[in-house]
């Protein structure tokens, strides 16, 4: 007999090549009427042109757009609260978030603090927020973080520390998918992002407290979508197909662990990011080998039918081994060393780990502060 269990997601999602460059009428709906837009996004995303023709349409069809471009990679909270005040100075009646998972993510917390009905430090955890937040739409230009169907934000608090919300109104009231958006990502960023959204499925798929039959259905296809086209999508930019499979790929990934969390991966890749400014999907794709082998010993079943399910070899070690020529294959940093991590750090990381009382919880197997040493050790 199935486990009692709920399931929610955006309300909204449409996935059409193009779709982006006619946001002002595909949005529309999800809008509510609302003619003050605060544009959240970051300086490549706009150097790179992609948000041109979704800027230039809002304005033709008569909406104020007021753009904020300063995102950085693991936004700190500094930069929420600077979004924040330049919306509530414009009136901003409504958020769009339009770029990576750092892009979607402060444009999700800016919507639930634009009202001050409540502070930021009260809405970290779980299902913690009570602020009302105006209409949200997100757009992603990178297949990786699934952000655009999240409930979950995630945030740079104080130097180097990484904390999450996790909390429904995090969820847009629409999600826009153009693959045209991630056309000609270079290699490694795609390589990144596709990985990190490959770990999401995986830990939904693992995840010893919340997994169920709709996560793990999404999870399974997200990952069929994902190991078929991330190489393909890595050799060639241009390559419609490969990137649709992957933004696709990302936002299912998204559906799954929003509802069946990350864990051990993901916590132990925060203070790769958090304290050493490594990309986020690098950081997943680092600590991933040395996770994978300590959980195998409790997920060997679910790590099977993954491995089954993608045509690998049999067993925890097919999948293994698979995600480990998938890094090798797109060339990517596989050591803490190459990252400029040292033995010295550790002890600091996995003390940040170890006080992950989020994630952890979800690992299939229970990770102690010396098991996460002698992980982090292992990739030295």
């Amino acid at each position: 007999m199935t486990t009692a269990f709920t399931f929610t997601t955006v309300p909204k999602t449409l996935f059409e090549a193009g779709s982006s460059a006619r946001l002002a009428e595909t949005a529309a709906p999800a809008l509510k009427g609302a003619k003050r837009i605060l544009f959240v996004t970051d300086a490549g995303v706009r150097k790179a042109g992609l948000a041109d023709a979704a800027l230039a349409g809002l304005k033709d069809a008569g909406l104020d757009v007021h753009i904020y471009d300063k995102v950085v990679a693991d936004p700190p909270e500094r930069t929420v609260f600077e979004v924040v005040q330049e919306g509530q100075e414009f009136g901003a009646e409504a958020v769009i978030g339009f770029g990576g998972g750092s892009p979607m993510d402060t444009a999700k917390v800016v919507a639930l603090l634009l009202s001050g009905e409540q502070s930021l430090s009260n809405m970290y955890g779980v299902q913690q927020v009570r602020a009302s937040r105006p209409p949200l739409i997100l757009l992603p230009t990178t297949a990786g973080t699934g952000s655009e169907v999240t409930n979950v934000a995630v945030l740079t608090t104080g130097a180097t520390s990484k904390r999450g919300i996790a909390a429904d109104p995090l969820y847009a009231d629409m999600a826009i998918l153009d693959p045209d958006l991630t056309l000609g990502l270079p290699k490694h960023p795609t390589a990144y992002t596709g990985i990190d959204a490959m770990v999401h499925a995986i830990e939904a798929f693992t995840n010893r407290r919340s997994k169920n039959p709709m996560s793990d259905a999404l999870a399974l296809t997200a990952l069929k979508l994902l190991h078929g086209s991330i190489l393909r999508a890595c050799e060639d930019g241009s390559d419609r197909e490969a990137r649709g499979d992957m933004l696709l790929g990302a936002m299912l990934a998204g559906q799954a662990f929003s509802n069946s969390p990350c864990a051990g991966v993901h916590a132990m890749a925060y203070p790769l990011g958090g304290m050493f400014h490594v990309p986020h999907g690098l950081s997943n794709a680092v600590v991933l080998p040395p996770v994978l082998r300590y959980n195998a010993p409790e997920a060997e079943a679910q790590y099977t039918e993954i491995a089954a399910h993608l045509g690998l070899k049999p067993g925890s070690a097919g999948l293994i081994d698979e995600m480990d020529r998938i890094a090798e294959a797109v060339g990517i940093e596989r050591r803490l060393s190459q990252l400029g991590i040292s033995h010295n750090d550790v002890p600091k990381m996995a003390e940040d780990v170890a006080a992950n009382d989020r994630l952890l919880p979800n690992n299939p197997r229970e990770m102690t502060y010396a098991s996460i040493v002698a992980m982090y050790e292992e990739i030295l």
